[in-house]
C-alpha cells in the first residue's frame, strides 16, 4: 500500500516538474523573440480583447464596439495596454474606428471627470472616431464635468433618469497652512526667479495679484468647455453660462430638458441605438477588455495566495488631487 502512494506521489511529481519546465520554456521563447523581434522591426499597436456582451445575427460580421471610460480622468494613472488610461482610451477608439467591421462605438462613462487637459485629448479622439462611424455616449451613474466633456465628442448622448451629470465648469485648489506653521514654529524659505513662481505656496496667503492671475486662468479654461458644449449641443453660449453651466449637477432627466443630452434609457437602448446609426441591426456587440497576458495571470495568482485582507476605497470616491493642477470636477470632489 505504501509503494502504491509512493508511486502516485511520484507520477504527481513528475507531471508537474513537466509543467513547469513547459511553462518556463514558453515564457523564455515569448521573451527571446520580442527581444530579438524589436531589432528587426517596430512593435505592433497593442489591442483589446473583445468580449461578446449581446449576440447578433448569425453569418453577420457586424460588431458595435463598447468602450468604457470609468474612474478619474488622469494621464498619471496607469493603463492595461498604453503607459496611461489616457493612452488605452486613446488606442481602444482607434482601434474600433480602424475596425471595418465595426460599425458603431458606445462609449460608456462613468466619472466623475478629472485633469483638463486629459479630458480633452479623449474628448478629441472621440471627435476623429465619430468623423468616421456613430459614436453613442451612454452616461452611467456618474458623467459630470470632465466626464461630461468627453462625453460631448459622441454623436449621441444617452444617460438613465438618475445619473448625475452637468457640473461645467473648472476648478484649482491648493492647501494654505500658513497659521498652523505660525502655531508651531516653522517656516517656509523660498527662492524665486520670478514673483507668481509660488503662487500656490500654502506657507503664506494669496496676494491679490496672484487671485487675479489664478481666476483668470480658470476663466479663459471654462469658457473653452462652455464654447464645446455651445457648439456640440448647438445651445448659446450665453444661454448655457446664465442657467446651467455654473457647476451644477445635474439628473440625467434635467439634462434632457436642458437640452445636454439626446435621449434617456439604459444601456441596452444605447447598444440599440448605435445598431440603428450604424446600420447594423444584424451586429454583435463586443466589449473591449485588456488582452491576455502571463504576467497579468501570475500577478492573479500571486494575490489570490495572499492571506492580508484590504479595504480600497474607489477612486472616484478619493481622487488623488494634485496642488497646482486644472481640473473639471464636481466641487464636492475637491478634498
Amino acid at each position: 500500500m505504501a509503494n502504491r502512494k509512493l508511486g502516485c506521489l511520484s507520477i504527481f511529481l513528475f507531471v508537474a516538474l513537466c509543467a513547469s519546465v513547459l511553462t518556463n520554456f514558453i515564457l523564455i521563447a515569448a521573451v527571446f523573440s520580442r527581444v530579438s523581434g524589436s531589432s528587426r522591426q517596430e512593435e505592433p499597436t497593442p489591442s483589446f480583447r473583445e468580449t461578446i456582451v449581446q449576440h447578433g445575427r448569425k453569418g453577420s460580421s457586424d460588431k458595435i464596439a463598447v468602450i468604457t471610460l470609468r474612474g478619474l480622468i488622469s494621464s498619471s494613472l496607469p493603463g492595461n495596454v498604453g503607459d496611461s488610461m489616457v493612452d488605452d482610451m486613446k488606442l481602444a477608439l482607434q482601434q474600433a474606428r480602424d475596425d471595418e467591421h465595426v460599425r458603431a462605438v458606445v462609449l460608456e462613462i462613468d466619472s466623475p471627470g478629472g485633469e483638463v487637459t486629459a479630458s480633452d485629448v479623449i474628448y478629441n479622439w472621440a471627435v476623429k472616431t465619430r468623423a468616421k462611424k456613430p459614436v453613442v455616449v451612454y452616461m452611467d451613474s456618474l458623467a459630470a464635468s470632465g466626464g461630461y466633456y468627453v462625453a460631448c465628442g459622441g454623436k449621441y448622448l444617452m444617460a438613465n433618469e438618475t445619473t448625475i451629470t452637468g457640473s461645467i465648469g473648472v476648478i484649482i485648489q491648493t492647501l494654505n497652512y500658513e497659521q498652523l506653521f505660525n502655531k508651531i514654529g516653522l517656516a517656509s524659505v523660498v527662492f524665486k526667479s520670478g514673483k507668481f513662481k509660488d503662487m500656490l505656496n500654502g506657507a503664506r496667503a494669496v496676494t491679490p495679484e496672484e487671485r487675479e492671475y489664478v481666476q483668470s486662468f480658470v476663466m479663459k479654461t471654462y469658457e473653452k468647455f462652455l464654447g464645446i458644449v455651445a457648439k456640440e449641443r448647438n445651445v448659446p453660449a450665453d444661454v448655457l453660462r446664465n442657467t446651467v453651466a455654473d457647476g451644477r449637477i445635474l439628473s440625467g432627466k434635467d439634462a434632457l430638458d436642458n437640452k445636454l443630452i439626446d435621449g434617456l434609457g439604459q444601456i441596452e437602448d444605447a447598444f440599440g441605438k448605435a445598431k440603428e446609426l450604424g446600420n447594423a441591426s444584424d451586429a454583435t456587440v463586443v466589449k473591449y477588455g485588456p488582452p491576455f497576458s502571463f504576467g497579468r495571470l501570475f500577478r492573479a495568482f500571486s494575490s489570490s495566495s495572499n492571506s492580508k485582507i484590504e479595504l480600497t476605497l474607489p477612486k472616484q470616491l478619493v481622487p488623488q488631487l494634485e496642488t497646482g493642477r486644472a481640473y473639471f470636477l464636481p466641487s464636492f470632489y475637491a478634498p
